[in-house]
């Protein structure tokens, strides 16, 4: 007698979505996505769709055709899915990017991006005391990730952002597009006097990613109160969240922002609002 493995299969009501990008053997989000699809029983998939730039019009309007219920776009595609949209969410209109569509019942394609949300979220469970009102923010980047988080750090009150990249014309540049006084540019490399009295300190830049240049920065300035965070998740602990442990600075890791960023698209999609775990945080890291 043989024993039986559990095991899950499709029907023929299965709601599908997935993750359009060029490439996308490197992304997290069909395991993750997949934990949660077992964890809650749910009759869904979720699957890498590889499509090249050139493709992408055509492959986004043909899942949607086909009946998916919706799917995580990234780079070099989040900015190509905004004009393809009927209908835009406000914050993904102020980020200038889409990186989660809902293909609605009535045909709509529905844009909306969560990586503001998928930030503030990380640091409201893993520094549930931060209060974003308290202080200065300095943001290091001016890429598309950091203007989700300048946008989520001035809906949460933040009382003033210092800005700072290695090219300063961008960040005038990402400034002047949003266009609130709350945020100035700071000069790069940021020195000790531009992190005083700050609160939060957030790197949004690749640097200090496996494969990139460290990030150099001279904590010194810093309050010893300051949370400080880095939205990069390889390596887990980064550089920065090791120099900033050392001189007893409070640290949350990147990890939190990829996984509470897919929260409202598998809530949209497969109608269940996913839990965030330290569970599901060691499974998406494990290597099988």
């Amino acid at each position: 007698m043989t024993s039986r493995i559990p095991y899950r299969t499709l029907s023929g009501n299965s709601r599908l979505a997935g993750v359009m990008g060029w490439p996308v053997s490197h992304s997290k989000s069909p395991r993750l996505h997949g934990y949660w699809l077992a964890k809650y029983g749910i009759d869904g998939s979720y699957m890498p769709l590889p499509v090249e730039p050139k493709n992408f019009q055509a492959a986004l309007n043909s899942l949607r055709n086909l009946g998916f219920s919706g799917v995580n776009v990234t780079i070099p595609q989040k900015e190509m899915a905004m004009p393809e949209c009927d209908e835009l969410s406000e914050r993904a209109r102020r980020i200038g990017a889409v990186n989660t569509v809902t293909f609605a019942k009535d045909g709509r394609m529905l844009g909306d991006n969560t990586d503001g949300f998928g930030f503030i979220e990380n640091l409201r469970q893993e520094a549930p005391d931060i209060a974003f009102c308290s202080g200065p923010a300095v943001v290091l980047g001016a890429g598309g990730a950091s203007r989700a988080v300048l946008v989520a750090l001035l809906d949460e009150g933040s009382p003033e952002i210092r800005i700072a990249n290695r090219t300063r014309k961008r960040a005038d540049d990402l400034v002047a597009e949003i266009n609130d006084p709350r945020i100035t540019v700071i000069d790069w490399p940021v020195a000790p006097t531009a992190l005083e009295n700050a609160s939060l300190v957030v790197n949004t830049t690749s640097l200090g990613m496996v494969g990139q240049p460290a990030l150099e920065i001279d904590l010194t300035g810093l309050p010893p109160s300051a949370l400080v965070t880095d939205i990069v998740y390889a390596p887990l602990m980064t550089d920065l969240l090791i120099q900033a442990k050392k001189r007893g600075n409070p640290i949350v890791d990147g990890l939190g922002m990829l996984l509470h960023q897919a929260r409202p698209g598998f809530h949209r999609w497969f109608g269940i609002d996913p839990e965030v775990t330290q569970e599901l945080r060691d499974f998406v890291l494990s290597p099988d």
